[in-house]
């Protein structure tokens, strides 16, 4: 059976452990076994990240949340396992509630006068261009990586 890891900020909500048994159980509805970063049981810092970058070497597939997270950008975490597991080869879904563009969501600059980028993409061109991005949430996620991993 293939493996998606599901990345994403949902294990830092109240109810994290609910949201993983269901995630879970929809990849097992597709055929797949969902591998949810509080599999791994491990303690500390360095630990969890030896335990969660583990999950994604066993995963086919990497399903990422990449909406807004503590701000206007990703959860870091889950940008830094997008980039292991594209660099190791691994299909990435990323899911966006909101598919509008960087600069329709923030305009030219952001408040402290940055510029926001301009490739007509809905998140940042290094995560953009190293996984597929599906507007919606997991479900159509989840369906798009059904539907590609043959």
């Amino acid at each position: 059976m293939k493996s998606i890891y599901l990345a994403g900020f949902d294990v830092f909500a109240p109810d994290a452990v609910q949201r993983g048994a269901k995630m879970k159980l929809m990849c097992a509805e597709k055929g797949f076994a969902g591998l949810y970063p509080l599999d791994n049981e491990a303690d500390g810092a360095a630990a969890i990240f030896a335990g969660n970058c583990a999950l994604i070497d066993r995963a086919d597939a990497v399903i990422a949340n990449l909406n807004s997270f503590r701000g206007a950008e990703p959860d870091s975490g889950t940008c830094f396992e997008v980039g292991y597991a594209h660099a190791k080869g691994k299909p990435v879904y990323g899911y966006l509630s909101d598919g509008r563009t960087m600069r329709e969501k923030w305009g030219a600059a952001d408040e402290n006068g940055f510029a926001v980028e301009d490739f007509g993409l809905p998140v940042n061109l290094m995560l953009a261009c190293a996984a597929r991005i599906v507007q919606g949430g997991f479900a159509e996620a989840l369906a798009a990586c059904a539907a590609e991993q043959v």
